[in-house]
């Protein structure tokens, strides 16, 4: 088979790439822009993506083309309706970055909730070693025991979360973006409600009509002053301009995105421009890309290979 992986620099260099190499001769570009795309698919049987728009009209040109594999859990960079239409058949890989994503949220929570690289830097720069005490009570950090953790969006993600906000002793509470996830274990709230209660609130929802801008002014205006805000969910759910607003006037204590509105994002932001940037944590839409989480995606990737050529 003639394969193609169109942004292979988006999972990085992996041990088990090489094994797509089973199933005939794969070309890598490490990445593809939008003007390179059709003449890099044109004689290809099988193409990989990770977040290279594949259209109809792209589909239409590539007459060799029998399978896309989306090196990913989200489809919408490939229009799944004419892949239908003209028998290309598409498959993604889903679940793989499921304890990759919780881990990343407690990382960036703790690194706004507990000042780490605050009291790091205090040591490094000497001034430790010239105190009077053993200690250092400049800067006052608190246990997630006791506070009340909310969770937009409770699918494999969210629950991984509840489990681990669960063992720090954090109250779970949650609202079901669809409305129909009520079979859960933990107390079910609207979102105004889960807003004004929570101490923490964690996104772990994908975008589409129901959550695009879901928080924004108004729904910062609820949440404590004391509440922290983490987002690996989708970029558009938050809406950042709206955020920097609240960051700003103390509607809340901090935020934290791995995801944006525009990826990369865009250097005008207003995420940018935020009197405190402490109170900010930004990470590079990395939340999903462990190393184990990688590897098993191109396993994932392999399979769906497999399963079609079989």
């Amino acid at each position: 088979m003639n394969i193609v992986f169109l942004d292979a620099s988006t999972v990085g260099d992996l041990p088990n790439l090489d094994k797509l190499k089973e199933f005939g001769e794969v070309t890598f570009y490490q990445t593809t822009s939008a003007d390179e795309t059709a003449g890099r698919i044109q004689n290809a049987e099988i193409v990989i993506t990770n977040k290279v728009v594949l259209s109809r009209d792209l589909m239409e040109k590539a007459e060799n083309l029998k399978l896309i594999c989306i090196a990913a859990t989200g489809m919408n960079n490939v229009d799944l309706e004419a892949a239908k239409e003209l028998d290309i058949e598409v498959k993604n890989v889903a679940g793989y970055a499921s304890v990759s994503v919780a881990q990343h949220t407690f990382a960036m929570l703790f690194n706004l909730l507990q000042p780490i690289n605050y009291y790091d830097a205090y040591i490094k720069s000497g001034e430790y070693s010239k105190s009077p005490i053993f200690t250092n009570m400049e800067r006052n950090f608190s246990e997630l025991r006791g506070k009340t953790f909310g969770i937009i969006g409770l699918g494999n993600i969210g629950r991984k979360v509840a489990a681990i906000a669960e063992a720090f002793g954090a109250e779970v509470v949650y609202y079901s973006t669809s409305g129909k996830n009520s079979d859960q274990p933990y107390k079910r709230l609207e979102l105004d409600e889960l807003l004004s209660a929570s101490d923490v609130v964690s996104i772990h929802a994908p975008l589409n009509e129901r959550t695009k801008n879901l928080v924004g002014r108004e729904q910062f205006s609820l949440m404590k002053p004391t509440a922290f805000l983490i987002n690996t969910g989708r970029g558009g759910i938050v809406h950042e301009a709206e955020l920097a607003k609240a960051l700003d006037e103390g509607e809340l204590a901090g935020a934290a995105l791995d995801v944006f509105e525009n990826e990369p994002i865009e250097p005008d932001s207003p995420l940018f421009d935020i009197h405190n940037p402490n109170k900010l944590v930004l990470t590079p839409h990395v939340a999903w890309a462990s190393l184990e989480a990688r590897t098993e995606l191109i396993e994932g990737v392999r399979k769906n290979i497999e399963e079609f050529l079989a």
